[in-house]
């Protein structure tokens, strides 16, 4: 027998699964945890402790006569289908959930022959940017001549229509991706060339004999979005000229771009203000003047003297006594592409797409990427290839969240029906959904409760306001109660839990920054769980549309395990969910589902990064994620006097807390020239005293670093 067990990661809240045989065993110490039982291997499952209530070996799960046998082993107890038991065995049937300390996990029996047991959790995985390979039209023609095959068009392939990826080539999001295939006979020479990348450390002369272009750099960054752009600002600053460095991207054009791409789907047009703070600022690393204060300067001229004020008065008194302040996204795009032009970042930023990267045998790295730009549409699909080597010193990898990732109930039933218009994820275009509603009302099933989750529901108020026939169901596992951290507890209302005042910024320095650097592994994971992630901002506009459409009756919180979501003869999806407390199972029907979970992090869901993991055996943190130096420096990629650096999610559980906000990004750039600066790099110097002052009085007046 095997089990499926599910669950919410504590931190993250991103749902984890886990297909293994019995037994298990629970707890919170991995050497506690028993290795054999009655001669069997036993199964570990590790838990955070962050309000001591998980035993070092808190509970097993073990078979007898072909029935589970749940036992706990614990002093507080587990609770098994909201009934706590303590030092008891009770058999286990599909569909229960345990509760041990923070973590409800469901369970469902699994037979060995049964294919849903080798089903993973990667198949509700939507992946933004896998390095395929393209089939270049010169390949294809000596092919044709070599094979006598005919010169056919390439055939599509289409994806699953549940599948949606960020296109291999572009980064731009396809429901239905269309890719390139070879005519039957044709092989193609792979790229990078398997022999020479399979070596530990590669030949330069090595490289130079596959007869592809070689180009030298000093510094490289992979990845040409905000977490790369604040990185390159920072080095141009402490003294790196613009000709040392090279960055490749899928989008060349604004460092911004997903960024927007991805606020617009969730509803955050231009015009709206986007969670972060004044001093967080991606074109200034000093973090003054703030955009609180640029705002209020702009209104100032306008004549609009309250607003200017209310701004001030934001920053100054939030939370206590006022919201708290947050930028609109159009100033922090138009003063992004201002320093990008003071940087020279259009000298800089070059399209590839990044198929591996290995150590060279003389201390530095090599890059091995394409240069095709893809066809614009309605062009031919056969792309030229333009295969390339760069090799560079020193490597800053922020690849970004790599996937998008639907709830498996959701993605299952995007699969078996084939509909993507009634079921959808806030981050993909769904804008059919409002445009739908205005004009005929229905019933909207929301689920998840962040800043996604907050935006998609204002989204929907003002499409009340078209079409007061609008009515919306937000489905939650548990009633939220708030982190609590010491004597801290974050402040929740209706259960939304609202961000603290200045997390991001609180360690930043202080004694959460000093306790979550000097921290262990797996301390950290237990510290960022008892912080909890970025959540939404306390607004009060926002907190009194949530109240009135409680009262009003449109709006609706329920509770509960989602059994599964099926498809009524409207054509309409239909959620079953168990509430906890009572059996039996509620019916809803809606017209639309909004997945407001948000992404996935896991940086194997990266082939470019699961392939380096892979190849040098990099170590992962409790989180999954890369293990980082306090300076976000991949150790284990130091080759001699060369260093690679990474930042943004992939280091989630590192050093930093909020790695992925604006604030993050900069800190994690600021450590990774410090340490650059340390190792002797070339050109690159501290950014301190007068020096500082200098190049912050060159911002002001936008001059060239």
């Amino acid at each position: 027998m095997q089990l499926q067990l599910t669950w919410d990661d504590p931190v993250t809240e991103e749902p984890q699964q886990r297909v293994s045989p019995l037994p298990i065993a629970f707890g919170r110490e991995l050497a506690q945890l028993p290795r054999i039982l009655d001669d069997q291997p036993v199964h570990h499952i590790v838990l955070l402790d962050t309000n001591h209530e998980i035993s070092r070996y808190h509970a097993l799960i073990f078979e007898v006569a072909g029935q589970a046998i749940l036992e706990d082993r614990s002093t507080n107890g587990t609770v098994l289908n909201n009934e706590r038991i303590v030092g008891e065995r009770r058999p286990l049937h599909p569909g229960d959930t345990i509760r041990i300390g923070t973590y409800h996990i469901t369970v469902q029996m699994l037979e060995a022959e049964d294919p849903n047991a080798t089903r993973l959790s990667s198949s509700s995985t939507i992946v933004f940017s896998p390095q395929t390979d393209i089939v270049s039209a010169d390949e294809l023609e000596d092919a044709i001549r070599s094979t006598g095959a005919p010169a056919e068009p390439p055939v599509s392939a289409n994806l699953s229509s549940s599948t949606l990826i960020f296109d291999p080539e572009t980064d731009q999001l396809e429901s239905q991706p269309v890719r390139p295939t070879r005519p039957p006979g044709i092989t193609r020479r792979p790229f990078p060339p398997a022999d020479v990348f399979a070596a530990e450390h590669v030949s330069i002369n090595a490289l130079h004999a596959t007869g592809y272009p070689v180009e030298e750099i000093d510094y490289a960054a992979i990845g040409g979005g905000m977490g790369s752009f604040v990185w390159v600002d920072m080095i141009r600053i402490c003294g790196v000229r613009s000709d040392q460095i090279r960055v490749l991207t899928l989008r060349p054009e604004k460092p911004y771009a997903r960024y927007e791409a991805l606020l617009r789907n969730c509803q955050i047009p231009r015009y709206k203000r986007i969670r972060s703070g004044s001093d967080s600022c991606p074109d200034n690393v000093w973090g003054w003047p703030g955009y609180a204060l640029r705002e209020a300067w702009r209104e100032v001229f306008s004549a609009r003297f309250p607003s200017a004020l209310s701004h001030l008065w934001q920053v100054f008194a939030e939370p206590a006594f006022a919201d708290t302040y947050t930028p609109i996204a159009d100033n922090v795009f138009t003063s992004m592409d201002r320093e990008a032009e003071r940087i020279g970042w259009d000298r800089v930023v070059q399209y590839g797409s990044v198929r591996s990267i290995r150590k060279t045998e003389d201390g530095r790295y090599v890059i091995a990427y394409s240069a095709t730009k893809p066809p614009i549409a309605g062009s031919p699909q056969l792309l030229s290839s333009d295969y390339r080597f760069l090799i560079a010193k020193y490597i800053h990898l922020s690849t970004g969240y790599p996937a998008i990732k639907l709830l498996n109930d959701l993605q299952e039933y995007r699969q078996r029906t084939g509909d993507v218009k009634t079921v959808v994820h806030g981050y993909e275009p769904h804008d059919h959904v409002y445009e739908h509603l205005e004009k005929f009302g229905g019933t909207v099933v929301v689920r998840g409760f962040g800043i996604v989750g907050s935006q998609v529901m204002d989204r929907l108020y003002k499409a009340r306001k078209e079409n007061p026939r609008i009515s919306v169901i937000h489905l939650s596992r548990t009633p939220k109660s708030g982190n609590r951290f010491g004597f801290a507890k974050r402040f929740v209302e209706n259960h939304w839990e609202f961000q603290p005042f200045n997390w991001p910024k609180g360690t930043w320095g202080g004694d959460m920054r000093a306790k979550l650097e000097s921290a262990d592994p797996l301390r950290r994971r237990e510290l960022l769980e008892a912080w909890g992630g970025t959540t939404t901002a306390s607004r009060g506009n926002w907190r009194k549309t949530v109240k009135e459409g409680l009262k009003e009756g449109w709006y609706t919180i329920k509770f509960g395990q989602v059994d599964k979501v099926d498809q009524n003869e409207k054509g309409q999806p239909v959620t079953y969910i168990k509430s906890r407390g009572y059996e039996g199972v509620e019916r809803i029907e809606a017209d639309f589902v909004i997945d407001c979970t948000g992404l996935v992090s896991d940086p194997r869901e990266n082939p470019l990064l699961r392939d380096l993991i892979d190849h040098y055996n990099l170590d992962l943190n409790p989180q999954m994620r890369l293990h980082v130096e306090n300076d976000f420096e991949i150790k284990k990629m130091r080759n001699n006097r060369g260093r690679m650096y990474a930042a943004g999610v992939i280091t989630l559980g590192g050093p930093y807390a909020p790695v992925d906000t604006f604030l993050g990004l900069q800190y994690a750039a600021h450590r990774s020239a410090e340490s650059l600066a340390a190792a002797r790099a070339p050109k690159i110097r501290y950014l301190e005293g007068i020096g500082s002052l200098w190049q912050w009085c060159k911002w002001a007046l936008n001059v060239s670093p």
